[in-house]
């Protein structure tokens, strides 16, 4: 089916024209010369007079714009800012909620999380490898005058390096295309902890003169591949700890074990059109869209070993472990909207959802027989609304599904009201009814334990959440969640990971802190975060603490040609129990015995900003080797040593 899926996309995107005009972008008028300690770098574009390249006025860096799926246009920013400091990483995201392993590439153990969702039908599950997996809202679509490249390369640990490029042009006003790829390899400090990982990205866009009609389209192809090792033994944890000279060449470790792999790979072909049936003007104040969408994924993840090993239990055969499962989506959406200047905006959707889950092969175990396949097919049905009056703006979400096998729902409210140029608020509330992850409802392995079919409860959540924002005093988010039928791994008494439902509620609450302050040159910006499960914490774990501090410096050189940024960041979480990582499951399970945490981490950074190219130089965790070696992304897994890591990212206008 993704074949003709495939075709269909060529026809649409093809038979194009290359006929953007060659125009050198420059710098907005509207951007102040002299720039304060919060915003300096905001010189995305430089303004200086080139030889070798006229400038047109038909281009503006205002004129590069990045669009989201929900329509939302933001405009391209090569600053230099603390915060872009914290999204250099593997995933280009503040990382300020997540504990990196020791190689990149590699899982993340989840110190917070945000129970909000408009989710209501089951994932994959395998949930622990899709850190760096791109979901429909992660695919951005452009909108440039002349052509625009991006090349980020940053180095990784030991024969390797991560690099992510991105060319996209306009052929007409029209007609948009980008090309993207990113790719990692990273051999890792530690015995076969191998990363490799590729994201293609390929995104069109296309309107009408008139823009009454609207296409967009990607297809995204990802292969994220990981040698595992189960972490170290527990008798090689007094050596990691001791300091000792000699062990701090980590590859003398032995793993658990050294010939496990495991694969996720998945394919997406999504189209997202429009037509605006009426259009507002000066004598009409209404609007009515009507939409469609088409959406068909394919994904897999297969476990591998060459021979079993007693971490996992008994096994059917003791050679060759090949444990693969699969899932197949297809998604058809119809919608309206109708919007009035007055009354604000409401849409309604319908869905269809067809699910093809499973196995090539039946499983029989203590006389109960393990199906093979579950197929579903879901009618859904929601809307949306969106209204400002003054400075006061509400908007809801709902969803719900109408018939099929897989019950679910969801409800989101949501108003912000801005008191000044310096305070608004925002409150909201989530209701989210969703399906177990496929994992959880069946699962076939080599391995014996991991063999179940189960028939749990929807999962519920519930949220409501505060957030106050003030350009001088900084942001202040609390929400409090309740879960229940909260669904989770554990081990059993035959020390086998098995899916859980929890029976009771959980309530955990949390409240986030963030603002800087700055003095001439000098500024530190703040993240403190408080979490507390009130109820439930046998099955939900969380460190009461997160927290960091960068002071940093930043100022202009060689006639403001440098811009340099420079300082200290320190990180620190509080011990708790922190979850185990399964590598055969790619999940992470609840364990109750070992506390970790407890330990900061100091990087020190230089950055600095030529033009449109950004440079960062940090030494990573420079604290290592004097505050003690007890520190761990997930028990039995070390978190990383002390390293310098160089990296880049550089703009390209055409």
């Amino acid at each position: 089916m993704y074949k003709l899926v495939l075709v269909f996309f060529c026809l649409l995107l093809g038979n194009t024209t290359f006929s953007q005009e060659k125009l050198k972008p420059k710098l907005s008028k509207e951007f102040p010369k002299a720039l304060d300690s919060k915003l300096r770098g905001l010189d995305s574009i430089s303004d200086r007079p080139s030889k070798k390249v006229v400038k047109n006025d038909k281009a503006n860096i205002k004129d590069y714009k990045i669009i989201t799926r929900e329509s939302d246009t933001i405009q391209l920013d090569t600053t230099l800012s603390i915060y872009k400091e914290y999204k250099f990483n593997y995933l280009r995201k503040d990382n300020f909620e997540l504990l990196a392993f020791s190689n990149i590439g590699q899982t993340y153990t989840t110190l917070s999380q945000n129970f909000k969702s408009n989710a209501f039908l089951p994932s994959f599950g395998s949930q622990a490898k899709h850190f760096n997996y791109m979901e429909v809202d992660d695919i951005h679509y452009y909108h440039v005058p002349t052509p625009l490249t991006e090349l980020m390369y940053k180095t990784a640990f030991e024969q390797g390096q991560v690099l992510d490029a991105l060319f996209t042009v306009n052929t007409s006003k029209q007609f948009n295309f980008s090309i993207a790829y990113k790719g990692l390899r990273s051999l890792g400090k530690y015995e076969h902890i191998l990363s490799s990982t590729g994201n293609f990205r390929f995104t069109s866009s296309y309107s009408t003169k008139n823009n009454r009609y609207v296409a967009r389209a990607h297809i995204v192809m990802q292969d994220i591949f990981n040698e595992e090792n189960g972490g170290i033994s527990d008798a090689d944890l007094i050596n990691f700890e001791s300091g000792e000279k000699e062990f701090l060449d980590r590859g003398i470790f032995d793993p658990l074990f050294q010939n496990a792999e495991s694969t996720l790979k998945g394919k997406r072909f999504h189209l997202d059109h429009s037509y605006v049936l009426r259009e507002q003007d000066s004598l009409n104040s209404n609007k009515i869209v009507v939409g469609n969408i088409v959406s068909f994924e394919d994904k897999y993840y297969h476990f591998t070993q060459d021979s079993s090993v007693s971490f996992f239990g008994d096994t059917f055969m003791s050679s060759n472990i090949s444990d693969k499962v699969t899932l197949e989506s297809f998604y058809a959406e119809l919608n309206v909207q109708y919007s009035n200047r007055t009354l604000g905006d409401f849409k309604i959707n319908a869905g269809y959802n067809d699910y093809n889950y499973g196995y090539n092969s039946l499983v029989t175990l203590n006389n109960q027989t393990i199906t093979n396949r579950l197929l579903r097919t879901v009618t859904s049905f929601g809307g949306h609304y969106k209204n400002s009056i003054g400075a006061f703006d509400v908007k809801g979400d709902f969803g719900l599904n109408l018939d099929g096998d897989l019950k679910g729902n969801f409800l989101t409210a949501e108003a912000a009201y801005t008191f000044s140029d310096d305070i608004d608020i925002n409150a909201s509330i989530n209701s989210n009814s969703k399906a177990p992850d496929f994992n959880f409802q069946l699962f076939q392995s080599d391995y014996l334990s991991y063999n179940w079919q189960n028939n749990f409860r929807n999962q519920q959540t519930k949220q409501l959440a505060f957030r106050l924002k003030s350009k001088k005093f900084g942001t202040l988010q609390i929400d409090y969640n309740t879960l229940d039928n909260y669904l989770y791994f554990a081990k059993d008494i035959n020390d086998a990971v098995k899916p859980n439902q929890f029976d009771e509620t959980v309530n955990y609450i949390r409240a986030k802190l963030s603002n800087e302050v700055s003095y001439r040159n000098f500024a530190l910006n703040n993240t403190i975060l408080y979490q507390n499960v009130m109820a439930g914490d046998a099955v939900y774990n969380v460190p009461e603490i997160v927290t960091r501090h960068s002071l940093y410096y930043t100022n202009e050189f060689f006639k403001k040609a440098l811009f340099l940024q420079t300082g200290v960041t320190f990180s620190y979480f509080s011990s708790y129990y922190m979850n185990r990582y399964d590598p055969l499951l790619a999940e992470f399970y609840v364990q109750n015995n070992t506390k970790l945490g407890d330990f900061p981490r100091i990087d020190f950074f230089i950055n600095a900003k030529i033009r449109q190219t950004r440079i960062f130089l940090k030494a990573e965790h420079l604290n290592s080797s004097f505050t003690g070696y007890k520190y761990y992304s997930a028990p039995n897994y070390p978190y990383r040593d002390f390293i310098v890591r160089f990296g880049i990212v550089w703009n390209f206008f055409l």
